[in-house]
């Protein structure tokens, strides 16, 4: 305890030297744990994007893309499936339930998603249904049901007139104004992609797009129920009867002959994509690591550079009784304490910095960052950076091993 306290007033007398040193460890901790926590929390966050779904069937192309433009609406699809073929597959004997996804057009920038009254009852995130904090789903062709960032977005409630436009960009030359839609249903925030999307029967896609190519969209009849149309669909949700179905199902859709698809099961999709962004994960660790290493060489020059300016006390130590033993555990024990400090430091930045941009990063991106003890990971990296640190220390405790006393003690000193 006295040489802790020892080393605690030696390091206070310094306190600019050892402050600036401790923040050099606490930002590098804070990178290091940071993209750790981080990258588990997306993955997590991406992973509880649809739960309960057994396969997402699209037209031919990557697993990747397919996942991408159905469920994140990150991404172009590569085609559209016949509704022939969603009829075919959704009456197939192992199957429970689907949900058909139609895409391609927009709402200033938000993706307008056409669907049935399944996507509201069979569709689960984190273990979740789709619910409604004001409204219902769309019944008719003339209705919309919008995402809860939509709505905050755009200042839209119930009963609010929605113009939708060709293509996904923000702004559009081709507006579908002869066939507009009313709000019905505002969806409650679910911190996923289903906030930015607006969503539409079927029929009235195929309405609005009826609409337009008639004389001007001039006559228009009273709304209509909603009945499942035979315009394509870009994919499908699949739900099937048995899990242990699924591998054959997917199978049989792969090398169906009749119209080229693919299906995907969401998970092993997932991890396919965290192994193409496993190499920029890397990088980032990396950079880290090497932020974290510049902070250690840091610590150990500012000791180092201390150690001439401590020769007398270091001397008088040593005079009043205290072996090299004492010296250097002494040295050792201040680069203890600072590079702890450092990483207590860095991860309460850590976890201040996620509560503070917690709400933004939500509301821009739908990645919902949750507050979870550190991990095994982390705990590692904690472990190894405080061994390391300490033993930094022992560099300039040999030196100052090396002061001799008449040197401490020296007038020119």
């Amino acid at each position: 305890m006295f040489l802790l306290s020892l080393a605690w007033r030696s390091l206070r007398n310094r306190a600019v030297i050892s402050g600036l040193t401790l923040l050099s460890i606490a930002l590098s901790v804070a990178l290091l744990v940071g993209i750790e926590h981080i990258r588990r929390g997306v993955r997590e966050s991406f992973a509880g994007t649809i739960k309960g779904t057994d396969l997402i069937v699209g037209a031919r192309g990557g697993t990747t893309q397919v996942l991408l433009s159905t469920v994140f609406g990150m991404s172009t699809p590569t085609g559209s499936v016949s509704w022939a073929t969603y009829e075919r597959w959704r009456a197939h004997p192992a199957v429970r339930w689907t949900i058909p996804y139609a895409l391609g057009d927009a709402h200033k920038g938000q993706r307008v998603i056409g669907t049935t009254a399944e996507f509201f009852t069979r569709y689960r995130f984190r273990d979740r249904s789709v619910t409604f904090a004001e409204g219902g789903p769309p019944d008719t062709d003339r209705e919309v049901a919008i995402g809860a960032e939509v709505a905050e977005r755009l200042g839209y409630t119930l009963g609010s007139e929605v113009v939708l436009a060709h293509g996904v960009a923000a702004v559009s030359f081709a507006e579908h104004t002869a066939h507009p839609f009313i709000v019905s249903g505002i969806i409650d925030r679910t911190f996923t992609p289903i906030d930015r999307a607006l969503y539409v029967t079927l029929d009235g896609l195929t309405a609005m797009h009826e609409a337009e190519e008639g004389a001007g969209g001039l006559m228009m009849g009273p709304p209509t129920p909603q009945t499942e149309g035979p315009a394509p669909i870009t994919a499908f949700l699949v739900g099937t009867k048995n899990r242990f179905e699924t591998l054959q199902l997917q199978r049989e859709m792969n090398e169906d002959r009749s119209e080229p698809l693919t299906a995907i099961i969401p998970g092993v999709a997932l991890a396919q994509l965290w192994q193409t962004i496993g190499s920029a994960e890397v990088g980032l660790r990396v950079v880290a690591t090497l932020t974290l290493i510049v902070g250690l060489i840091g610590m150990c020059v500012a000791l180092f550079a201390s150690l001439e300016s401590r020769r007398r006390e270091i001397a008088i130590l040593r005079a009043v009784g205290a072996g090299p033993r004492t010296i250097v555990s002494l040295l050792v024990l201040e680069s203890g304490v600072l590079v702890t400090l450092g990483a207590i430091t860095g991860v309460v930045m850590v976890y201040g910095g996620i509560v503070l941009a917690r709400s933004a990063v939500e509301a821009r991106f739908g990645v919902a960052l949750t507050l979870h003890p550190l991990g095994s990971t982390e705990w590692i990296y904690l472990g190894v950076i405080v061994v390391a640190g300490t033993l930094v220390g022992l560099l300039p405790a040999w030196r100052a091993y090396r002061n001799s006393l008449a040197d401490g003690l020296s007038p020119s000193l």
